[in-house]
């Protein structure tokens, strides 16, 4: 039986580095943004615990159900196969202590592959597919835990909106993992019940269109991370779809805000996210957190959305405006949209291809957020990498690692014609947003600049 093996060498003990996997996060945080796998059920790493994940795209998902065992606390949790898509797969993770500070991670798989002998032929990409699953496991989980460890933070409890979107999801499992706790704030009665089993989550009911808000569960609390808002991307804006983009952000923060200055003990800091919008269109022009914003209906929105933060300001509360730019990751936003057409050869270039992107790796996101909690930082914060690049030499990055072509352009007359007055608010807009305020804090991004980023999110490190 084929077996694999890779090891890790960490500046944590292996308790902490086996506490990280003993959470429902770890899954998420170890899950390739490549692979479309989501995870249906999840008992625990104990004896006997199960886990279900789905393998593939919607009704041809295929069903991959594991066993764990021989758990030792501390120490290593093995899982096997119960049904799934190899011939058989035993998985041991092993957390070896390397002194009293420092830690091995050792991962040890032994598979065979379905239909054997006739799977040989696959053999070779298998083990290819497979050193490049763990490749991306340990990166993250170094850097994950040097993050963590370098703040030590006591555990805090710390509120979510939008925590079941693209980067709340991920927030959500690198808190959980880093010992913190979450309160998902929620918008069905129904969904609350939906957390009340996990050790390390819990749940509140909100109603921004409405103003209700469960305002118990938010007094106490050590900080509020505010990300919840209606998707912005679309080929066309009609009106409506434009007051939902304002009325989603504006009332949520007011909402929020409201409550905070009514509580005897509200959180002392808000992290509230604005976007990389609110400089307007700015073509090659650097623009930091001293400029102002520009014109246009996002910069319109930012603004309102950014002022309704007032009520929390004026109660007391440390706030952050989270000027978030494109979140790079293939599991959806600016990237996932993209990312069919550059693997089938198709991608180019939109407009002109001078404009400017304010990109940023979806884990720098999570590092900055961690950063500012355990910081005194407040007013306006850019998250977006350091050197913001073209889309030009974005489509070209995009095509190198990939290895694809990516020679095709689209004039903006065309995108103009398709999208609308969203053609120059998003697909055709230059911002290139310098992280100053975050850099001079003492912040270090992990992926600063665009190509190793893409390698990482895409798994193509080789």
């Amino acid at each position: 039986m084929p077996t694999f093996t890779r090891r890790l060498s960490l500046d944590v003990p292996a308790e902490r580095l086996f506490a990280w996997h003993d959470h429902r996060g770890a899954f998420d945080r170890l899950t390739p943004p490549w692979q479309p796998v989501r995870l249906e059920r999840f008992e625990g790493i104990r004896d006997g615990q199960r886990a279900v994940i789905k393998l593939g795209p919607g009704p041809l998902a295929l069903t991959w159900e594991a066993e764990h065992f021989g758990f030792a606390q501390g120490r290593q949790f093995n899982d096997r196969q119960v049904r799934g898509p190899f011939a058989a797969w035993t998985h041991a993770h092993r957390m070896l202590p390397d002194g009293p500070n420092r830690s091995t991670l050792e991962d040890h798989v032994e598979y065979r592959l379905p239909l054997a002998p006739l799977s040989k032929v696959a053999r070779g990409f298998a083990r290819s597919e497979i050193d490049r699953l763990f490749a991306y496991r340990h990166r993250v989980t170094k850097e994950d835990l040097a993050r963590h460890a370098a703040y030590d933070l006591a555990p805090m409890t710390v509120a979510i909106t939008g925590s079941t979107g693209l980067l709340g999801e991920a927030l959500v499992a690198f808190l959980t993992t880093g010992g913190h706790r979450v309160v998902r704030l929620v918008r069905s009665r129904e969904a609350v019940n939906r957390y009340a089993d996990r050790k390390d989550e819990r749940a509140a009911y909100w109603n921004p269109s409405t103003g209700e808000i469960d305002q118990a569960a938010l007094d106490g609390i050590d900080a509020v991370v505010h990300l919840a808002g209606e998707n912005v991307f679309g080929l066309r804006w009609s009106e409506a779809k434009k007051q939902r983009i304002l009325d989603s952000r504006v009332l949520g923060t007011r909402l929020l805000a409201d409550t905070f200055a009514r509580l005897d003990n509200p959180p002392p800091v808000l992290l509230s996210a604005s976007a990389s919008g609110f400089y307007g269109d700015q073509r090659d022009a650097r623009v930091t957190e001293a400029d102002g914003s520009g014109s246009g209906f996002l910069a319109d929105v930012c603004r309102a959305w950014e002022d309704a933060t007032a009520p929390a300001m004026d109660a007391g509360l440390r706030t952050v405006h989270l000027r978030i730019g494109l979140v790079l990751t293939p599991r959806g936003g600016f990237l996932g949209t993209m990312l069919p057409a550059f693997q089938l050869g198709l991608g180019g270039t939109v407009g002109g291809g001078e404009a400017y992107l304010p990109w940023v790796a979806l884990d720098d996101i999570l590092y900055a957020v961690l950063h500012l909690l355990a910081t005194e930082q407040s007013g306006p914060i850019n998250l977006g990498a350091p050197e913001p690049v073209t889309q030009r030499v974005f489509t070209k990055t995009l095509g190198r690692v990939l290895r694809r072509p990516a020679i095709m352009g689209v004039p903006a007359v065309a995108i103009r014609t398709v999208m609308g007055e969203a053609a120059d608010e998003m697909a055709l807009k230059s911002v290139r947003m310098i992280p100053e305020a975050l850099v001079n804090s003492g912040f270090s991004f992990a992926y600063p600049d665009l190509e190793p980023a893409l390698r990482h999110l895409l798994g193509r490190t080789t």
